[in-house]
């Protein structure tokens, strides 16, 4: 019998902190983007809690190779709630940004070229909620919304400079000064409307990208049912 060809999908890559490592919880904005491509993509979690960009800049290598970069669609890049801390995940703004463009090249010389790159800023900080946590972890308030704004801009620039997408959830959650609190379930997460939030926002970067992938595998009531292996074992 002859070698059977490995069916291989396309992906979609999450890097990011617990942002993107809990978006795969229930009602998750990784999640609603796998549902949405089921059968045509893997959506792949590489979501590291607690990370920064620094860690993620240094761990990259060992996620995203060469071997397999020509079937990556995209890569979300979601850094800087933990770059913005007062604590010891606290990174300096002109590092971060630097550390941006070194993910970017890492990626492109792994053959993930910069129109497959989409930057995350951080989103908004409720201070009174998330001094709540601090306070409950026994520790002062940790997070400022201005310094986060300040990593917001340093991640626009960043990806205006290396030619990549940018998916501002900082700006477009206080637009027009609207109660972005809803947004975050505990003043540093997403609430589901948050997760609802950025799946809608970044499907509208992804859409175009994703646009013409294939339905893998025959849809069942097209395979031969007398002769299923003409349908399964054929490469398409």
């Amino acid at each position: 019998m002859s070698k059977l060809k490995a069916v291989l999908w396309p992906q979609v890559i999450l890097f990011g902190d617990s942002i993107t490592q809990f978006s795969f919880q229930a009602h998750g904005w990784g999640a609603e983007i796998a549902h949405k491509l089921a059968r045509k993509c893997d959506v792949v979690n590489r979501g590291l809690s607690g990370y920064n960009s620094r860690w993620a800049k240094i761990v990259l290598p060992r996620l995203i190779s060469s071997q397999r970069s020509s079937d990556i669609v995209a890569v979300t890049v979601f850094f800087g709630a933990n770059d913005s801390a007062t604590n010891e995940q606290h990174v300096p703004l002109e590092e971060y940004a630097e550390n941006l463009k070194e993910i970017t090249r890492h990626l492109a010389s792994a053959g993930v070229s910069a129109d497959r790159v989409i930057f995350i800023t951080p989103p908004p900080v409720h201070e009174p909620l998330w001094e709540k946590e601090c306070i409950l972890k026994g520790c002062a308030l940790n997070r400022h919304n201005s310094t986060a704004g300040q990593y917001t801009q340093a991640c626009v620039q960043a990806a205006a400079q290396c030619g990549v997408d940018i998916l501002d959830l900082w700006t477009l959650m206080q637009k027009d000064g609207q109660d972005y609190s809803v947004y975050l379930s505990d003043g540093l997460h997403l609430s589901e409307r948050g997760n609802q939030f950025v799946a809608e926002h970044l499907w509208r970067l992804l859409e175009s990208r994703v646009a013409n992938l294939p339905f893998i595998l025959p849809y069942w009531g097209d395979i031969d049912v007398k002769s299923p292996e003409s349908s399964l074992l054929c490469d398409q």
